[in-house]
């Protein structure tokens, strides 16, 4: 078994209730049994700043602009506090949720246009995108009933099927657009399931 050694950064992505926390300390643990320096973090948030705005995104009411200009603003300070200065050291990133989640909420979700999600994307990033994605994939309306039993909606998690079927396609179609960084996880099956799919992706790439 390879020592991993260089810096590698994973993301994390699904609709709400998807499972992804149920299996992000597993994915974690088992790239630092590998020998990988782990950096886990998430958006919106990951810093001081981007934490504050995190507050704001999900509980005050806003448009589908604002949530965006936010969520890049965010995310530019959790690049280069966060994400960019552990890649230079060799860790690994593990990121619930990055700029995939854009397109998918604010673009299809909200019905922002994609081009200017587009722009929004090449200013903050400027190129850096995840070497891996693992999208958690689910029926909406399986999603729910587990969001349901688990906790108290935010203001996203109170939307409806129609609003997370765009989201899923949304990923979906962020998906057919970079296959090789997009790993598809069928969500629906057991957590066992789930777990070996999870594993085959890093397999797959020698992680």
């Amino acid at each position: 078994m390879s020592v991993l050694s260089s810096g590698r950064f994973i993301s994390i992505e699904g609709i709400d209730g998807a499972g992804k926390s149920t299996h992000l300390q597993a994915l974690v643990e088992r790239l630092q049994q590998r020998g990988a320096i782990v950096v886990q973090t998430r958006e919106p948030g990951g810093t001081e700043l981007a934490e504050a705005i995190r507050g704001l995104f999900l509980h005050k009411g806003m448009d589908g602009l604002t949530e965006a200009l936010l969520v890049f603003a965010g995310r530019r300070d959790h690049l280069l506090r966060v994400i960019e200065p552990a890649l230079a050291r060799g860790d690994t990133v593990v990121c619930d949720r990055f700029a995939d989640a854009s397109f998918a909420y604010q673009g299809h979700g909200r019905g922002m246009d994609l081009q200017q999600l587009t722009t929004l994307e090449q200013w903050v990033l400027q190129g850096r995108q995840p070497d891996l994605t693992l999208w958690f994939d689910l029926d909406p309306a399986v999603a729910a009933q587990r969001r349901a039993a688990a906790r108290e909606a935010d203001r996203f998690e109170q939307q409806d099927l129609d609003f997370f079927s765009r989201v899923r396609a949304g990923y979906a179609a962020r998906a057919a657009a970079a296959p090789s960084r997009f790993v598809r996880i069928d969500a629906g099956v057991s957590v066992a399931e789930v777990a070996a799919q999870v594993t085959a992706a890093l397999e797959s790439r020698g992680w």
